[in-house]
């Protein structure tokens, strides 16, 4: 049975259409994680083949910013004050999966941390990992 919380984080994000654009989907939410998994797409890909840095970055400081929000009250909308990535590898594969954590949850300031990894002939590697601080606004007007 779907939680207040996961139906909350799957309408907002249906409403990201850059999400829908890219081909991304929201597969877990649970209390602090949010995993967001990817096909890989040629249109997608930078001049070698890889998945673009740029999308690898969108959909794991998404994962981050819905892991913070399954923190958050139910008036609350989060948005994201800053972020460090580090590639690690080529984001190559079928499928990217990125996962957001919440680190330390807090009334204004949420630190959270993201891994992406691709799959590729059924094996995980790791490919960025994420430092994220996410913003908590307490807003009538501002959606998730």
């Amino acid at each position: 049975m779907e939680t207040s919380v996961e139906k909350r984080v799957k309408e907002s994000f249906a409403r990201q259409t850059v999400m829908a654009t890219i081909g991304a989907s929201i597969t877990v939410v649970e209390p602090g994680e949010v995993t967001i998994e990817l096909p890989f797409r040629s249109d997608l890909a930078q001049q070698h083949g890889f998945i673009h840095g740029g999308v690898v970055t969108m959909i794991v400081d998404t994962a981050c910013g819905y892991a913070a929000l399954t923190r958050m009250s139910a008036s609350a909308a989060v948005l994201t004050a800053e972020y460090k990535i580090n590639f690690l590898s080529p984001a190559e594969g079928e499928k990217l999966i990125a996962r957001g954590r919440v680190l330390k949850p807090g009334r204004a300031l949420t630190v959270c941390y993201g891994d992406v990894h691709a799959v590729k002939d059924g094996q995980e590697k790791l490919v960025a990992t994420m430092l994220a601080t996410m913003m908590t606004r307490e807003e009538t007007g501002l959606k998730d």
